[in-house]
């Protein structure tokens, strides 16, 4: 039949099925799968020409571009390039895409080990590679026409979700191990962003993009499961771009916007809009929610900040006003860093961590701890690239480095052998060209870049190493390479666009995109010659190579045009006063398209060829020879026919490159509708014409195959001119083979081609090759930069080995240096020291070489041998010293622990929730302590500035004795001068005496004896009382007097007058006087010097005394303070040592119970338990036929009796056991028997052991509840006194804090100040840190910016407005013409599979009750009977069971037959009871069979049996009981 031949083919395909299921060993080869380069068929050209060496770009404004594979390992896009980049040794992985067109998106797989790679192309594929192998696992095929934009699996990892791009827009769920389609449709006719499966309920689904979210479900229908999907409807809230959502546990969505407020999305509605309070934005700019963490929803931003906002405020959100906006402040809040934009980011994939790594649009990747606590470290950025496409690439003429230049204002340079960025400088513009001046103008260095920027300014920067500047400096800077400002001019008003020097390096070229070429005299600095004005904006500048005779400019215009000019003269004076060059000598040329020409041509001569073949062969056939004639009257016709009329593009293709061939030829690449060959021009003899009304005609054409669409960007040539390197529009490489000195190109046939860029976006502007041709450089507009190598690896690294790239040392200059030579004579001297150096290393080198002969030529008794044992030897205990690579030094630890110690809570101690730490909390007797402290150190500080006081003092006493001293001899050496000689000694100090007051106390004999007498004078004598002075006199008599010299006389020499002294005596005395002379400078210069060091000493004291004085009031005012404090804490005192009193009982309390359950002993007797019966099974052995009967014996319970009467019932016990026959104690066995009664007892004796153990652990577990409740009334009572001690401290903290605390301020630190002077009363005046005010200063900058940027979202929400009163007026009109009519019809259709009349349908519904207590009564069918069907599988196997162990049982027959029996009785009670409840359950079935029926109205057929419906509980009650009520 029918149905059996439907039953059998769903069989066989179920099957074929089954045999197609994908094993989960299956792999694919890679090698097999991955893009590989095109060759031109039968050429020579090698596979392997280029080899991928590093990639040292990141495509960031791709979305989602940033994947995490393990803790160390990311993974990111780029071009036609899968990078693994190793996070701490910064290496990287590369796999190609399969189609050779790009890749869409990626994404991990939940367990992290999968990744995908959804691809671009025609017919692209989903690669699902497996990690760290990297195979490719699966290949999903056919979801999207042209190419994915974004992956992603479920919650399990079990499903994976695809949505492709334009046109289709097609989104696809996979089960993608078995490489299988699940479900398909189209997701809408928009760009879509993202799709994800919803974590907390697996058949939803939500996917976003431009102007829209969309809502999708799996639904169960009658043919099968599909997606069905409800749009989001934005109502008043103007429409946006949503790059980012999370779904909430509740089935709602949070989802961003592009004024940076979040949005709730309840069904498919807005429910209420997010904002912070005051209406301001969540975040400036684009914001998108990542992750619900903890009760915080996670959002990132634009503005570069990371917040996290209360989950439970947001889903309970509503609002209460007419905009329909919810004001919240965040938790949390982490700022990146500026200049930062947040697109993605990644989660750890350790469980509980905190990591997130964040992808920055503006060229970052970035390390996030998202913990939010007081010890969260700050953001790390782990990498830094260029954002956006690369504007200008060159590498340096003599070494392996690499420059780059972006819109994103900075200028890097790359090693790019040793694969590493050496420095970037960032400017106020950013850069648009970029140019490696020649050796010959950077002969000191060949460090010099000239920079382009989009202001119109050209920069000049030299690159120099700064490690070799310690030896000017005395300092080591950081970084391999900096770059530094040498010149600066502004040639141009717009953005400079090339820059070209001059084949001999003596004029530097500039072109701009405001049609004007700037030329520059090049020297130590650049001078100013003139400017032209060229057709069109500059595309490129090209000048004349050495083979050429002139030295002239090629200036390649964008709109077509090309010109050429003589070279200006650098040394001719200007006198105009404009710098304009009108009469420099030029020539023009304006490309006039011939590709239609060229076409019509080429298919005209096809045309012809195969007619002419046709020809040939018919008259091969007929055997007739051709006539010549008529070929040729052929030919003359078809020379005769008119060409087809040639079109022109307008506006014109534009000009992309260009290049020299022979003076006065050159060639152009074009693109747009010219694109597709190279044309051959040269410039005209008539230059009369204007140039932008010119037009002329290339005279000659090359085709490049397969590039209509895919115009050359760029060119370069190898240094030997053998290699045409072609930068395509599509982002690949193309490398042509060309014979030397083929300016015409006529060998330029075969090709190398290779994939690289984005083939999309990622146009290949700027392609270069190293000095030395081993090295390939490209850089693209996706902002990809890769370096390739034209030698293998391991030959690549053995020619490099010795060649490192050297960054030029600091440029010889009077900054560093105090001479300068000339440029040339510099350039002359270097090569003479550099070949010098060459000889000298070659001699070296053959000399070693010799002595090595030698030395093996030699014996080997005396031959030497290396001394690597020795150098081994002491080297090892330096190795043995270096510490382990997780050695942490101790005082980082000590330091880290303590602050982690000391930190604490970070809140004010002013905050209502400020908690006093314990070990932090104030007492009285602290407090006291601490202004005993206080006082100590002052009474230290005054001690120790008395003692430095009395010791200069000290001093001061010596030298007085010691310039009386020396005052002595000074007027001894002046008595024997003349008086015209002398010197007036110096003021000589005086001790005063308050200078020393304990010398008021001292006394002598002489002092008490004089005071004797005159106590008896007074006593004796009625005169009235002495004064006080003479006291004094008395008490000072014995004092030493002040140094006092009288004048000085020389010394009385008896000469007799009139006596001439000899020549001999007048020699000796202008001897004597001059050592006199001599002696009293040397003495009044000690003494000088002398005051002067104590004169300086006094200095210094008296001001550590006027610092300490200082010192002191400070202590003064906080001693005052600190008692203050202690007089607050005596207040506190008896209350809080009260409540520390009822705290410590308490605890004391607490310690007190103890719960000691007998857990041990009860162990140990089941342990003793296990081991006798291990004792046992060894005693029976293998194979014993008496197991069983043993095993019945050992485990019998037997009543036992206490000891004593043990010995009595011994009988009784042997008796139970006479009555078995069939075993006799007399037999070999019989001693295994008495063994097993005794390891009986001994088992018996053990049980009861333990139940007396585990009565006495019942006991105390009884004891333990009761203990229990009484520890937790206990708790609870002194958790009360900690929060009534808690109040105290809060109160004492805040009583405290209300003491006022003196604040010592500088004049110039108040700037508090009106009509010019400071006010008295500073009482209203604001203590604030600069930096808070410098803050609060730039925060008024930001809310202007933040203010022009409202105004902005302001202009556009009016324009939304008015946009929408459109849109509803078209939904009006769509309603009016019957399209909701349609869409009812086509959802009828959907759901009832025919049209179907609802009002008859609605007229059946009177019996839907009965239908669903039919299904009912089916389902209670089906469950009853399979109940019964289990009953009866059980009896059937409990009969099974007591029939087998019956005949198993034979040995023991008698002992078995009572069980057995007692067994049958029980089975067959339980089968009647079991046919009872049966029967029962079958009555019930008929009597809910003939309840609640209705009678049919006449000729109506009873409807089918429903299919079983997923109907709620509750509803299928509320049936019954409506049922039931028309029966009663």
């Amino acid at each position: 039949t029918a149905c059996d031949a439907d039953q059998s083919a769903t069989q066989q395909e179920a099957e074929e099925e089954s045999k197609m299921l994908l094993s989960a060993d299956m792999y694919y080869k890679y090698e097999d799968l991955h893009s590989r380069p095109t060759i031109t068929p039968d050429s020579e050209i090698p596979e392997n020409l280029l080899h991928l060496s590093h990639s040292f770009g990141y495509d960031s404004g791709r979305r989602a571009n940033l994947q995490l594979l393990d803790e160390k390992t990311l993974m990111f896009v780029a071009g036609n390039l899968l990078i693994l980049l190793d996070i701490s040794t910064r290496q990287q992985k590369y796999l190609r895409s399969c189609s050779g067109k790009g890749i869409g998106s990626i994404t991990t797989h939940p367990s992290k080990e999968y990744f995908v790679a959804a691809e671009k192309g025609n017919q692209p594929n989903i690669i699902v590679y497996e990690y760290p192998s990297l195979q490719p696992y699966r290949i999903l095929r056919g979801g999207t026409e042209k190419a994915y934009s974004f992956v992603d699996f479920n919650r399990d990892g079990s499903l994976l979700a695809s949505v492709g791009s334009a046109p289709d827009y097609m989104l696809t769920l996979w089960n993608w191990r078995q490489e299988e389609v699940m479900l398909s449709c189209k997701a809408i006719s928009q760009e879509v962003y993202r799709v994800s499966f919803s974590p907390y309920n697996p058949g939803l689904l939500t996917s976003s993009g431009s102007g829209h979210i969309k809502f999708w479900k799996m639904t169960s229908t009658f043919t099968g499961v599909k997606l069905q999907g409800l749009i989001g409807h934005f109502g008043k809230t103007a429409a946006t771009d949503i790059e980012g959502y999370v779904e909430l546990p509740d089935g709602k969505v949070v989802s961003g916007s592009d004024w940076g407020n979040l949005l709730l999305w309840d069904g498919n509605s807005i429910k209420v809009e997010i904002c912070r309070k005051e209406g301001r934005s969540c975040h400036a700019g684009m914001v998108q929610p990542f992750a619900l963490e903890d009760g915080q929803l996670m959002t990132i931003g634009s503005d570069g900040v990371v917040r996290g906002w209360d989950f439970e405020s947001i889903d309970t959100a509503d609002s209460n006003s007419d905009s329909g906006r919810f004001e919240i402040e965040p938790m949390n809040e982490m700022v990146v860093g500026h200049n930062v934009c947040l697109t993605s980011v990644v989660r750890s994939s350790l469980p509980d961590s905190f990591i997130w790594f964040a992808q920055d649009s503006s060229g970052a990747i970035w390390k996030l701890d998202l913990s939010f606590t007081y010890t969260t470290p700050d953001p790390e950025c782990l990498f830094t690239f260029h954002t956006g496409a690369i504007q200008g690439l060159d590498v340096s003429k003599k070494s392996h480095l690499m420059a780059t230049t972006t819109l994103d204002r900075s200028v890097k340079v790359f090693d790019f052998v040793a694969k590493r960025e050496l420095t970037t400088s960032r400017f106020s513009q950013g850069g648009t060209a970029l140019s490696w001046a020649p050796p010959l103008v950077s002969l000191s260095s060949g460090g010099l870049l000239v920079t382009g920027f989009e202001d119109g300014v050209v920069r000049l920067l030299e690159l120099y190493d700064p490690q070799r500047l310690h030896v000017v400096t005395g300092r080591r800077p950081k970084g391999d390479a900096k770059l530094r400002l040498k010149q600066a001019f502004k040639p141009h008003n717009a953005p400079v666009t090339a820059v070209a020097y001059e084949r001999n390096g003596d004029i530097l070229a500039t072109g701009s995109s405001d049609c004007t070429v700037f030329f520059f005299a090049v020297g130590e600095k650049y001078n100013p010659i003139g400017f032209i004005h060229v057709p069109g904006p500059v595309q490129g500048l090209e000048w004349s190579p050495h083979s050429h005779s002139d030295n002239r400019l090629l200036i390649l215009c964008q709109s077509g045009h090309v010109v050429e000019v003589q070279s200006p003269d650098p040394e001719a004076e200007n006198v105009t006063k404009t710098f304009q060059l009108p009469d420099l000598s030029r020539r023009s040329f304006r490309f006039r398209s011939i590709k239609s020409r060229i076409k019509e041509e080429i298919a005209r001569r096809q045309a012809a060829k195969e007619k002419k073949k046709k020809e040939r062969e018919e008259r091969l056939k007929d055997s007739k020879q051709p006539d010549g004639d008529d070929e040729e009257e052929e030919e003359e016709e078809q020379e005769e026919q008119d060409l087809p009329p040639i079109y022109i593009p307008d506006p014109p293709s534009p000009l992309y490159c260009g290049f020299y061939s022979l003076p006065g030829q050159f060639w152009l690449s074009m693109g747009g509708f010219d694109s597709g060959f190279l044309y051959h021009c040269q410039f005209s003899e008539k230059q009369d014409e204007d140039p932008g009304q010119r037009q002329d005609e290339p005279f000659d054409f090359l085709p490049i195959h397969n590039t209509d669409n895919d115009p050359i960007c760029s060119v370069t040539f190898s240094s030997n001119r053998q290699l045409l390197l072609c930068g395509m529009h599509s982002g690949s490489i193309r490398v042509y083979l060309l014979q030397p000195g083929d300016h015409s190109l006529t060998s330029m046939q075969a090709y190398w081609a290779l994939s690289v860029h984005d083939n999309q976006y990622g146009h290949l502007q700027h392609i270069c090759c190293s000095h030395d041709d081993h090295f390939v450089l490209t850089a693209g507009d996706d902002g990809n930069i890769f370096s390739f190598s034209l030698l293998p690896p391991e030959e690549l690294q053995r020619v490099l080995q010795s060649k490192r790239a050297k960054v030029p040392s600091p440029r010889v200059s009077p900054y560093f240096i105090a001479f300068s030579l000339n440029s040339r004579a510099n350039h002359t001297f270097l090569q003479c020291e550099h070949k010098h150096r060459a000889v000298m290393c070659n001699q070296k080198s053959r000399f070693f070489k010799q002595l090595l002969i030698d030395n093996q030529s030699l014996p080997e008794h005396i031959r030497l041998t290396p001394e690597v044992d020795k150098h081994t030897h002491l080297v090892q205990p330096i190795y043995a010293e270096k510490p382990n690579e997780n050695y942490e030094d101790p005082q980082d630890v000590q330091a880290i622990h303590e602050a982690k110690e000391n930190i604490g809570d970070l809140k004010l101690k002013s905050a209502k929730d400020f908690t006093v730490p314990i070990h932090l909390r104030m007492n009285a007797e602290r407090k006291r302590a601490e202004l005993i402290g206080l006082e100590q150190n002052m009474r230290e500080k005054q001690t120790e500035m008395n003692r430095r006081i009395v010791a200069l003092r000290d001093s001061k006493v010596r030298l007085v004795l010691q310039l009386k001293t020396q005052a002595q001899e000074l007027q001894k050496v002046q008595q024997r001068l003349a008086a015209h000689l002398h010197r007036p000694p110096p003021s000589l100090p005086s001790i005063l005496p308050e200078e020393t007051p304990e010398k008021k106390l001292r006394y002598s004999r002489a002092t008490l004896e004089r005071y004797r007498v005159l106590r008896e004078q007074r006593y004796s004598c009625q005169c009235s009382t002495r004064s006080p002075n003479n006291l004094n006199y008395i008490s000072c008599s014995g004092e030493e007097g002040t140094l006092s010299v009288s004048p000085l006389t020389r010394e009385n020499v008896p000469v007799e007058e009139g006596v001439e002294l000899s020549a001999l005596e007048e020699e000796l005395q202008r001897e004597e006087e001059i050592i006199l002379l001599h002696k009293q400078d040397s003495l009044l210069e000690q003494m000088e010097s002398s005051v002067y060091q104590f004169d300086a000493e006094l200095m210094l004291l008296r001001h550590q005394k006027l610092h300490l004085d200082w010192q002191l009031k400070l202590a003064d005012l906080r001693q005052l303070t600190l008692y203050q404090e202690l007089l607050l804490l005596k207040e506190f005192e008896r209350r809080e040592d009260g409540l520390q009193g009822k705290l410590n009982g308490r605890i004391r309390e607490e310690n007190s119970i103890t719960l000691e359950l007998k857990h041990r002993e009860i162990a140990k007797l089941q342990e003793r338990e296990k081991t006798l019966i291990t004792t046992f099974q060894a005693l029976l052995g293998e194979n014993n036929k008496f197991e069983d009967f043993l095993t019945n014996v050992f485990k019998k319970k037997v009543k036992r009796v206490k000891k004593k009467e043990q010995t009595g019932n011994e009988d009784s016990e042997d008796d139970d056991w006479d009555d078995n026959g069939d075993y006799d104690s007399g037999t070999e066995d019989g001693g295994l028997f008495e063994n097993t009664l005794q390891l009986r007892e001994r088992r018996l004796d053990l049980e009861e052991q333990l139940a007396e153990e585990k009565k006495s652990a019942e006991l105390l577990k009884k004891e333990c509840d009761t203990l229990i409740k009484k520890e937790k009334s206990v708790k609870s009572s002194r958790q009360a006194v900690e929060n009534d001690l808690e109040l105290v401290n809060k109160e004492k903290q805040q009583k405290m804090n209300e003491l006022y605390v003196v604040v010592p301020l500088r004049l110039h630190q108040i700037e508090y100040v009106t009509s010019g002077s400071v006010p008295s009363d500073l009482s209203p005046a604001l203590v604030l840190d600069r930096t808070e005010l410098s803050r609060l200063q730039e925060r008024i900058k930001e809310l202007q910016v933040e203010k022009g940027q409202q105004r902005e979202l302001y202009f556009q929400a009016r324009q939304q407005h008015v946009r929408l009163i459109h849109d509803r007026k078209d939904m009006d009109a769509n309603i009016q013409s019957k399209i909701l009519e349609k869409q009812c019809d086509e959802l009828m259709m959907m759901k009832y599979g025919r049209m179907v009349d609802l009002e008859t349908l609605q007229t059946l519904s009177g019996n839907r009750t009965l239908e669903e207590l039919k299904q009912e009564k089916l389902l209670r069918e089906a469950t009853y009977a399979k109940e019964i069907k289990e009953w009866d599988v059980l009896s059937t196997a409990c009969l099974y069971k007591s029939l087998l162990m019956c005949i198993q049982g034979k040995q023991f027959q008698d002992y078995r037959r009572r069980v057995d029996q007692e067994e049958i009785r029980r089975l067959r009670e339980l089968v009647k009871t079991q046919s009872q409840q049966a029967e029962a359950l079958r009555t019930e079935i008929g009597l809910l069979s003939r309840k609640g029926g209705q009678v049919l109205p006449p000729g109506q057929a009873p409807l089918p049996p429903l299919a079983p419906l997923p109907t709620p509980a509750h509803s299928t009650n509320k049936s019954k009981h409506g049922t039931r009520r028309p029966s009663k």
